[in-house]
Protein backbone atom coordinates (compact mmCIF):
# COMPACT_ATOMS: atom_id res chain seq x y z
CA UNK A 1 0.00 0.00 0.00
CA UNK A 2 1.70 3.81 -1.02
CA UNK A 3 1.84 5.26 2.53
CA UNK A 4 1.54 8.73 0.61
CA UNK A 5 -1.36 7.70 -1.47
CA UNK A 6 -3.66 6.47 1.80
CA UNK A 7 -3.42 9.65 3.91
CA UNK A 8 -6.57 11.71 3.46
CA UNK A 9 -5.95 15.24 2.25
CA UNK A 10 -8.04 17.81 4.46
CA UNK A 11 -9.06 20.66 3.20
CA UNK A 12 -8.82 24.09 5.06
CA UNK A 13 -11.88 26.72 5.19
CA UNK A 14 -12.59 28.68 1.73
CA UNK A 15 -11.24 25.99 -0.31
CA UNK A 16 -13.19 23.59 -3.09
CA UNK A 17 -12.93 20.87 -5.09
CA UNK A 18 -14.25 19.19 -7.91
CA UNK A 19 -13.36 16.21 -9.58
CA UNK A 20 -15.81 15.47 -12.44
CA UNK A 21 -16.26 11.60 -14.19
CA UNK A 22 -13.41 11.41 -16.19
CA UNK A 23 -11.01 12.66 -12.79
CA UNK A 24 -10.35 16.21 -13.82
CA UNK A 25 -9.59 17.55 -10.36
CA UNK A 26 -10.36 21.61 -10.18
CA UNK A 27 -9.24 23.42 -6.86
CA UNK A 28 -10.39 26.69 -6.00
CA UNK A 29 -8.97 28.76 -2.58
CA UNK A 30 -8.52 32.56 -2.21
CA UNK A 31 -5.44 32.63 -4.29
CA UNK A 32 -7.15 31.01 -7.35
CA UNK A 33 -7.96 28.02 -9.09
CA UNK A 34 -6.00 25.39 -10.16
CA UNK A 35 -7.20 22.14 -12.33
CA UNK A 36 -5.40 18.89 -13.16
CA UNK A 37 -5.88 15.50 -15.11
CA UNK A 38 -5.30 12.56 -13.06
CA UNK A 39 -5.44 8.88 -13.90
CA UNK A 40 -8.63 7.20 -14.41
CA UNK A 41 -7.04 4.07 -12.81
CA UNK A 42 -8.24 5.93 -9.47
CA UNK A 43 -10.86 6.64 -7.27
CA UNK A 44 -11.16 10.50 -5.86
CA UNK A 45 -13.58 10.97 -3.33
CA UNK A 46 -14.25 14.46 -1.38
CA UNK A 47 -16.65 13.80 1.45
CA UNK A 48 -17.09 16.58 4.44
CA UNK A 49 -14.04 18.75 3.42
CA UNK A 50 -11.79 15.58 3.19
CA UNK A 51 -10.49 14.12 -0.32
CA UNK A 52 -9.51 10.60 -0.73
CA UNK A 53 -7.42 8.76 -3.07
CA UNK A 54 -7.80 5.09 -3.59
CA UNK A 55 -7.27 2.63 -6.03
CA UNK A 56 -9.39 -0.55 -6.59
CA UNK A 57 -6.82 -3.49 -7.38
CA UNK A 58 -2.90 -4.17 -6.73
CA UNK A 59 -1.16 -3.57 -10.62
CA UNK A 60 1.39 -1.79 -11.16
CA UNK A 61 0.17 0.97 -12.74
CA UNK A 62 -2.47 1.93 -10.32
CA UNK A 63 0.30 1.26 -7.16
CA UNK A 64 2.56 3.74 -9.48
CA UNK A 65 -0.32 6.45 -9.95
CA UNK A 66 -1.42 6.27 -6.31
CA UNK A 67 0.93 8.59 -4.36
CA UNK A 68 1.57 10.51 -7.12
CA UNK A 69 -2.12 12.04 -7.49
CA UNK A 70 -2.38 12.18 -3.95
CA UNK A 71 0.69 14.55 -3.82
CA UNK A 72 -0.93 16.78 -6.66
CA UNK A 73 -3.56 16.96 -5.34
CA UNK A 74 -2.30 18.01 -1.84
CA UNK A 75 0.00 20.26 -3.70
CA UNK A 76 -2.85 22.18 -5.30
CA UNK A 77 -4.26 22.67 -2.15
CA UNK A 78 -1.52 24.05 -0.51
CA UNK A 79 -1.15 26.46 -3.76
CA UNK A 80 -4.90 27.92 -3.76
CA UNK A 81 -3.99 28.53 0.60
CA UNK A 82 -0.61 29.62 0.26
CA UNK A 83 0.97 29.35 -2.79
CA UNK A 84 4.56 28.29 -3.08
CA UNK A 85 7.70 30.62 -3.73
CA UNK A 86 11.22 30.20 -4.70
CA UNK A 87 14.53 32.04 -4.10
CA UNK A 88 17.40 32.60 -6.42
CA UNK A 89 20.86 34.21 -5.34
CA UNK A 90 23.00 35.76 -8.67
CA UNK A 91 26.76 35.66 -7.22
CA UNK A 92 29.42 37.04 -9.26
CA UNK A 93 31.16 39.67 -9.82
CA UNK A 94 28.68 42.23 -11.83
CA UNK A 95 25.67 39.72 -11.71
CA UNK A 96 22.65 41.53 -11.18
CA UNK A 97 19.08 41.46 -11.76
CA UNK A 98 16.08 44.08 -11.81
CA UNK A 99 12.48 44.17 -12.39
CA UNK A 100 10.84 46.17 -15.46
CA UNK A 101 7.49 46.15 -15.44
CA UNK A 102 6.12 42.16 -16.10
CA UNK A 103 10.02 41.88 -17.15
CA UNK A 104 13.10 40.71 -15.70
CA UNK A 105 16.14 42.11 -16.96
CA UNK A 106 19.56 40.44 -15.63
CA UNK A 107 22.90 41.46 -16.11
CA UNK A 108 24.77 37.65 -16.16
CA UNK A 109 28.00 38.48 -18.01
CA UNK A 110 27.17 38.55 -21.22
CA UNK A 111 27.18 41.02 -24.15
CA UNK A 112 23.78 41.71 -23.35
CA UNK A 113 21.35 41.73 -20.66
CA UNK A 114 19.21 38.53 -20.76
CA UNK A 115 15.17 39.38 -20.53
CA UNK A 116 12.53 37.71 -19.56
CA UNK A 117 8.73 38.34 -19.60
CA UNK A 118 6.85 36.70 -16.11
CA UNK A 119 4.81 33.82 -17.51
CA UNK A 120 0.74 33.98 -16.55
CA UNK A 121 0.19 33.18 -13.02
CA UNK A 122 3.68 33.89 -11.91
CA UNK A 123 5.07 36.62 -10.59
CA UNK A 124 8.94 37.56 -10.07
CA UNK A 125 10.22 40.10 -7.38
CA UNK A 126 13.70 41.58 -6.84
CA UNK A 127 14.08 42.72 -3.56
CA UNK A 128 17.98 43.42 -4.09
CA UNK A 129 20.41 43.40 -6.88
CA UNK A 130 21.22 39.98 -6.17
CA UNK A 131 18.13 38.57 -5.16
CA UNK A 132 14.80 37.15 -7.00
CA UNK A 133 12.10 35.70 -5.84
CA UNK A 134 9.68 33.46 -8.17
CA UNK A 135 6.00 33.21 -6.49
CA UNK A 136 2.72 31.49 -7.93
CA UNK A 137 0.02 29.32 -6.86
CA UNK A 138 0.88 26.47 -9.02
CA UNK A 139 4.19 24.24 -7.71
CA UNK A 140 5.21 22.90 -10.92
CA UNK A 141 5.40 26.03 -12.80
CA UNK A 142 7.14 27.84 -9.78
CA UNK A 143 9.60 25.48 -10.07
CA UNK A 144 10.09 25.28 -14.02
CA UNK A 145 10.43 29.09 -14.14
CA UNK A 146 12.76 28.70 -11.66
CA UNK A 147 14.87 26.31 -12.85
CA UNK A 148 14.73 27.82 -17.07
CA UNK A 149 16.47 31.00 -14.89
CA UNK A 150 19.44 29.17 -13.43
CA UNK A 151 19.61 27.72 -16.69
CA UNK A 152 21.14 30.70 -17.95
CA UNK A 153 24.37 30.24 -15.67
CA UNK A 154 24.08 27.72 -13.70
CA UNK A 155 26.85 27.21 -10.93
CA UNK A 156 30.41 26.50 -11.58
CA UNK A 157 32.28 24.77 -9.34
CA UNK A 158 35.60 26.56 -9.45
CA UNK A 159 34.73 30.43 -8.26
CA UNK A 160 31.25 29.48 -7.02
CA UNK A 161 29.65 32.26 -9.65
CA UNK A 162 25.97 31.84 -11.00
CA UNK A 163 22.49 31.37 -9.80
CA UNK A 164 22.00 29.24 -7.54
CA UNK A 165 18.70 28.72 -4.95
CA UNK A 166 19.24 29.53 -1.54
CA UNK A 167 20.41 26.87 0.72
CA UNK A 168 21.89 25.29 -2.17
CA UNK A 169 25.29 23.90 -1.70
CA UNK A 170 27.66 23.92 -4.25
CA UNK A 171 30.82 21.37 -4.11
CA UNK A 172 33.85 23.97 -5.10
CA UNK A 173 36.88 22.30 -6.65
CA UNK A 174 40.66 22.64 -6.48
CA UNK A 175 41.62 23.88 -10.06
CA UNK A 176 45.02 24.14 -11.53
CA UNK A 177 48.11 23.98 -9.15
CA UNK A 178 50.43 24.61 -11.72
CA UNK A 179 53.66 23.13 -12.97
CA UNK A 180 56.17 22.49 -10.88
Amino acid sequence: MSRIGIKPITLPAGVEVKVDDKNLVTVKGPKGELQEQISTLLTIENKDGVVTVSRDGDEAAKRAQHGLARSLINNMVIGVTEGYSKKLQLVGVGYKAEKKGKTLVMNLGYSHPVELADPEGIETEVPDATTIIVKGISKAQVGNYSANIRAWRKPEPYKGKGIRYEGEYIRRKEGKTGAQ
